[in-house]
């Protein structure tokens, strides 16, 4: 029986997705900051990135081993709201951590705090992709979460903007380089909003308890044979393979725009200071992507639906469109790329809200997008690899719903090993790196094609290992006439 999207306590959960958005992008502030600051090599500022998003993987496998130790999934012990709480609780405790690093101008200390907040995400992370999913009804889930993504880039996109102004802001008219000191305030207020958001949370109606048993039974078509409760989340091959299509997308996505400076500055011509706004435009097609996949969360009439499909895509490279011209970059040549958006809404219309052929249908279009930009010249290539963000942009919440998909009593534990994998993001960036510089930067982008090959596999072959423990999507979008 189809139940209504639980708005109140989703729109109370969300505002973590939010925080993670923020503070990640806005490492990316932080970066020339340090590296001026502390004299470091390009490689060493790189550690920015690499303390927070290895603190995802750390986190994950302490959540592992904790569940091993205890008998039990930590979740399903402390509880699901609880546990976001202490995810707050502990970022801001590395937030805070800046003070003392600013004060003694430690770069270790700075990395230090930066990865206890990856820590605290790491467990916001493992709780809440689930509560997004069962606020409502199963076959809706994957559209929640990617409504959530959707504001988790909002966060992505202002996050960067602020903590740069609170930065830069106070620096004397005389001086273009921020002094250490000049961190501190803008994350004391961060840490302060994480514990008041984490008082927030505690004492919400978002639920600290999931009946995942029932879930999975609910997940199940009626008249198929019971779902099999399996002892641990090895045991599902559709959470096994998930791993490896989390590992890859996320690879993927980063290294896509990681790679992009070094293409447009080599075959384009566009010098580091002025790429800025192509690399904006990267990171908001995954806002306009994910703006569009989550219509179908909406409790509206179909009629309703079909309007939002074009006007939340339009609305989300509207703000792109706002944002840089307040930074003060020509947007007029991106005007073209409203064409681009135009294929992704069709092929989102095409997938029914299904997870399953979203993702099949969106790793498909990457392909093309990275043969064409691999193929072609001049702003055309530009155009292709950049739209690779509207096609990555729904694939978090496919892969996430799909993997997790009746694993009962084990979803917590098959949760933190899919946020375990987002290490992916580094050492796919790397690899292409390497790639890079034996063949080129336009071939190398070959590497992203094979990701994308490896989800499209994923999409056929998890519908079918699903399909045989008694969900089938198909089914399940049409009873709710998605």
């Amino acid at each position: 029986m189809s139940q209504p999207t639980k708005w109140s306590q989703f729109g109370t959960l969300i505002t973590v997705f939010f925080f993670w958005g923020f503070v990640a992008a806005s490492n990316d502030i932080l970066i020339p900051v340090f590296k001026k600051a502390f004299s470091l090599s390009q490689a060493q500022s790189q550690l920015v990135s690499f303390a927070f998003y290895v603190a995802y993987t750390v986190g994950s496998i302490i959540y592992f081993v904790i569940s091993k130790l205890i008998g039990g999934d930590l979740l399903n012990k402390i509880g699901y709201k609880n546990g976001i709480a202490v995810g707050l609780i502990i970022s801001a405790i590395g937030t805070l951590l800046f003070y003392p690093a600013a004060n003694s101008s430690s770069f270790t200390l700075m990395i230090t705090a930066l990865f206890i907040v990856g820590l605290g995400f790491s467990l916001q992370q493992i709780a809440a992709n689930p509560l997004a999913i069962i606020m409502g009804d199963p076959k809706t889930g994957s559209q929640r979460l990617i409504m959530a993504g959707g504001v988790n880039n909002f966060g992505t996109t202002i996050g960067p903007l602020l903590v740069s102004f609170a930065i830069f802001g106070s620096v004397s008219s005389g001086s273009s380089v921020a002094s250490i000191e000049s961190v501190k305030t803008p994350y004391l207020i961060v840490g302060l909003a994480f514990l008041l958001v984490a008082l927030f949370i505690k004492f919400s109606s978002v639920p600290n308890k999931i009946d995942l048993e029932h879930l999975a039974e609910e997940e199940a078509i009626v008249g198929q044979e019971k779902i099999l409760h399996k002892s641990s989340a090895f045991q599902y091959p559709q959470l096994v393979l998930g791993m490896i299509a989390i590992f890859v997308y996320v690879g993927v996505e980063v290294s896509t725009a990681s790679n992009l400076p070094a293409y447009m500055e080599s075959h384009l011509g566009v010098p580091t200071e002025k790429v800025a706004p192509y690399i904006s435009l990267y990171w908001a097609s995954l806002m306009i992507g994910r703006w569009t996949g989550a219509v179908g969360a909406f409790d509206v009439s179909m009629g309703m639906k079909k309007i939002l499909n074009f006007l939340l895509p339009y609305l989300a490279f509207g703000v792109f469109l706002l944002v840089n011209t307040i930074a003060q970059h020509d947007v007029t040549q991106f005007f073209v790329y409203a064409f681009v958006i135009a294929i992704m809404i069709i092929c989102d219309i095409l997938s029914k809200g299904n997870p399953a052929r979203m993702l099949l249908i969106f790793s498909a279009m990457g392909i093309a997008a990275l043969c064409i930009g691999m193929l072609t010249s001049g702003m055309v290539s530009a155009y292709a690899f950049i739209s690779v963000g509207l096609f990555c942009s729904t694939l978090w919440p496919c892969i996430f719903t799909l993997a997790v998909a009746g694993l009962g009593k084990n979803t917590g534990q098959g949760s933190s090993l899919l946020i375990m994998m987002i290490m992916g993001g580094g050492v796919i960036s790397i690899l292409q790196g390497v790639l890079a510089d034996k063949i080129g930067i336009q071939f190398s982008y070959i590497i992203g094609i094979a990701c994308f090959a490896y989800l499209a596999f994923y999409a056929i072959r998890a519908k079918a290992v699903l399909k045989s423990q008694g969900i089938d999507y198909d089914a399940l979008n049409a009873e709710g006439g998605h």
